[in-house]
């Protein structure tokens, strides 16, 4: 068994591409209308899904906005040099919440950004 994908559902589907696929650097692997369902599906990622874990992105026509309610957690994505990372999304529009820094009652280097639909991305430093 392994972990396929995480679906979140998306208010502006161009918007989250541009986020996640510009600003994070993931790549679009599909995507796919349907029609009599009225909703789209796009899936990213950092590599091909049959050897990685990916995102759905659901994009439920004219849906704009979703409660993203409080057990929702966030994504992590391992990083090796968090300072350059922050950096980057930041100078490519993205929105960074919580600068790079230990995390509390800890050692291990973290940061968060956020998504335009408020979804939380944990930024993990990999290396030392």
């Amino acid at each position: 068994m392994r972990l396929l994908h995480t679906m979140l559902r998306v208010g502006n589907l161009d918007a989250s591409l541009k986020f996640y696929c510009e600003v994070l650097g993931m790549h679009l692997l599909r995507q796919k209308d349907y029609p009599a369902g009225e909703f789209t599906l796009a899936f990213v990622g950092y590599g091909d899904e049959a050897d990685h874990s990916v995102l759905e992105l659901t994009y439920n026509w004219g849906q704009e906005q979703y409660d993203l309610g409080s057990a929702y957690g966030h994504i992590a994505i391992g990083v090796e040099d968090i300072y350059a990372t922050c950096a980057a999304i930041q100078a490519r529009g993205g929105k960074v919440v919580r600068q790079p820094g230990p995390m509390q009652h800890g050692s291990t280097v973290i940061a968060f950004v956020e998504d335009p639909d408020g979804y939380r991305v944990e930024l993990i430093q990999t290396k030392s």
